[in-house]
């Protein structure tokens, strides 16, 4: 495989060949991995096109700098390159194909008597792996199944057969019990245990029909030489695989090994279901979750999944049954999209399990509005407010002895932190640790300025203080003849109590009250806001203040310094290159002999 590296300007001499292709920022960063079946044309389509492209596909090709193209032999290839580079890079503008789930695996271990066993590490060396189970329960039936049926040890002795010679083991419970033979004693043969090892591979390959007829066999032969009590375990045997059988679907016995995929999506999100079938019976379903990045189309999105889930549950089918039309052909295996028959019945069963993921989907989320709505009716209710306060926010102030004082203003909107609407105040007009006149003055900055702008005015006003601060807010809003038109209450920290402009008696809410926990959230988040900005400026300050002492060093060369590293224990750390390259040959050296003299 080729791979070739342009600029956006260079896209015509891009080949007329399948392959993949990656954009990359200013930043030399991967952002997005596509394929194509021409390359010259894919990539020129985002380019050329000027109309009818979606704002997110507009906003990526903004960012282009740069574009790296590997030509493959076919398209299907060129599908595999594109899954694996983007579960390796997670590009922003993709779909996310994240492959980090650690799914259990049933093990027959490589050991001279294996053992069957569950386990989420993938050790190929250690033994064979069926699996991966996307349903935990799923796999405990099964593994109870075949330890009901076959008595195969469950101890991790090295069973050699010169251990077994020398006595080093006794047998345990699992003997006594009826579920073990007792091969740590050689009361069991190598060639009778690897029978039972034989026929719990089957059922974990999903063969029943092979233990089925086993168990039968058995228990025709008891039963010709009289062993009638034998000859009944082996049909409670049969009958337990029986039962086992009947809660799995089964499809039809003309259908052999197949996959089933199948897409639903809105503006959102896709939702993609697989069904694995083995020997007519679905033995795996599952449902992954897309989120779309720019408007990804059903195919492209179903195209790879079938690779990573294929690749995921080391699927070996031959037949792939679709619901979208799949433009690309594999050695491996062929894509069909049924219309009728039972090919067309697991279709409708595959999209009826990916609508109710959705459903589950859009469920969980108006869940969580209705909570949010919920939680601010109880809000209104505890507080007596004329209207939902769906947009409240809540001051704070920070000083330490009156030095560097700040203030913060922290917004939530339907009960949840709208962060972009977060303001920090540096006090302007207060001198010395005065918290009541610092909040007077941010709260009337705040709100003057969102009526000079015709901005939103809030539903609610929290003010992190007892009356003290709540009244000096409350002088502010009446200097911008804003009183009495937004609630504000204050909220005391020692007891939780709430303070209401000119009520001699705080209000108490009940301390489980999801109400108060909203009011606590909001003065907690207030606070923490306050003080990181305090402390910022604060080291910003004293840092400043330092270097300016360094004869040679003046204000703007500091600024500059603060703007590229941020923090002094950058500086110190950074290389004379570095600094060369920021602020001179000369100055460098200066900074250099000042961290080395402190």
């Amino acid at each position: 495989m080729e791979v070739t590296r342009l600029s956006p300007s260079e896209i015509s001499k891009l080949p007329d060949s399948p392959g993949v292709y990656r954009y990359f920022n200013d930043e030399s960063t991967l952002i997005y991995v596509g394929k194509a079946k021409s390359l010259r044309k894919r990539v020129g389509s985002y380019f050329n096109k000027n109309q009818g492209v979606n704002r997110k596909t507009k906003k990526l090709v903004s960012e282009i700098k740069a574009i790296e193209v590997t030509l493959v032999n076919s398209e299907f290839d060129a599908l595999l390159l594109e899954n694996n580079l983007i579960k390796q890079n997670q590009p922003k503008y993709n779909i996310l194909l994240k492959d980090d789930k650690t799914f259990p695996y049933i093990c027959v271990s490589n050991e001279r008597f294996p053992r069957v066993y569950s386990t989420r590490k993938l050790i190929h060396a250690n033994g064979t792996y069926f699996g991966p189970y996307a349903n935990v329960k799923v796999m405990n039936n099964v593994l109870k199944l075949i330890n009901t049926l076959f008595t195969l040890r469950t101890c991790r002795y090295d069973l050699s057969e010169e251990n077994i010679n020398k006595g080093k083991f006794k047998v345990c419970l699992e003997y006594h019990i009826g579920n073990c033979k007792g091969p740590c004693e050689g009361l069991q043969t190598e060639e009778d245990y690897l029978k039972d090892i034989d026929q719990a591979k089957n059922i974990l390959k999903g063969n029943l029909s092979i233990p089925k007829n086993y168990f039968k066999e058995r228990m025709v032969e008891a039963s010709s030489g009289l062993e009638f009590e034998q000859a009944q375990r082996f049909k409670e045997k049969l009958d337990m695989v029986d039962k086992f059988q009947s809660k799995s679907i089964v499809v039809s016995p003309k259908i052999a090994d197949l996959d089933v995929f199948t897409v639903i999506s809105d503006e959102k999100y896709a939702f993609v279901n697989y069904l694995r079938i083995k020997n007519g019976t679905i033995n795996l379903s599952q449902t992954s979750e897309v989120r779309k990045k720019l408007n990804e189309a059903d195919e492209e999105i179903l195209m790879l999944l079938l690779v990573q889930l294929r690749d995921q549950y080391q699927s070996s089918a031959k037949e792939v049954l679709v619901n979208k039309p799949v433009a690309f052909e594999s050695e491996n295996f062929k894509t069909i999209q049924p219309q009728i028959g039972d090919k067309r019945k697991l279709i409708d069963l595959s999209l009826k399990n990916a609508l109710f993921a959705k459903k589950e989907k859009y469920a969980s989320l108006e869940n969580v509005k209705d909570k949010g709505n919920r939680v601010l009716r109880q809000l209104q209710s505890d507080l007596q407010l004329k209207e939902l306060p769906t947009h409240i926010e809540c001051f704070d102030n920070s000083n330490i002895q009156g030095t560097n004082p700040v203030a913060s203003m922290v917004c939530f909107k339907m009960g949840r932190p709208s962060k972009k609407d977060y303001r920090h105040y540096k006090i302007k007009t207060v001198v010395g640790p005065d918290d009541f006149g610092s909040m007077k003055e941010v709260v009337g900055r705040r709100y003057k300025r969102l009526v000079e702008e015709s901005a939103p005015l809030p539903k609610l006003i929290v003010v992190d203080g007892g009356k003290g601060q709540l009244n000096a807010a409350c002088d502010a809003l009446v200097e911008l003849n804003l009183y009495g038109k937004i609630p504000i209450i204050g909220i005391a920290k020692r007891l939780e109590e709430l303070y209401f402009p000119g009520d001699q008696f705080p209000l108490h809410i009940d301390k489980k009250s999801e109400a108060l926990r909203l009011i606590q959230r909001l003065r907690d988040e207030a606070h923490r806001f306050a003080i990181n900005f305090h402390r910022d400026l604060r080291s910003k300050n004293s840092f400043q203040f330092e270097l300016e002492n360094v004869k040679g060093l003046g204000r703007v060369t500091v600024d500059k310094l603060l703007k590229e590293f941020r923090t002094m224990s950058k500086i110190e750390a950074a290389s004379e290159e570095e600094l060369i390259s920021i602020v001179g040959e000369a100055r460098a050296r200066l900074i250099q002999n000042f961290f080395q003299q402190k």
